[in-house]
């Protein structure tokens, strides 16, 4: 069964996180089948001093 990894912004809850890997596996099971229990889920934090687009770091002020 897949392996997630998934990367965002800190800052979110352990109750978003709770309910974004219990969608996911929901969903891998319905479309991939197999079992919850080999649905591997990976959460990295990333401060936004660490992350950049377009040639700016997302710590910076946007217009």
């Amino acid at each position: 069964m897949p392996t997630y990894h998934i990367e965002m912004f800190e800052g979110r809850t352990h109750e978003q996180k709770k309910k974004l890997v219990a969608e996911i596996t929901r969903v891998s099971v319905e479309v991939l089948g197999g079992s919850a229990e080999s649905v591997n889920i990976i959460i990295t934090d990333v401060k936004r001093d660490n992350w950049a687009s377009g040639g700016r770091l997302w710590s910076e002020p946007r217009n």
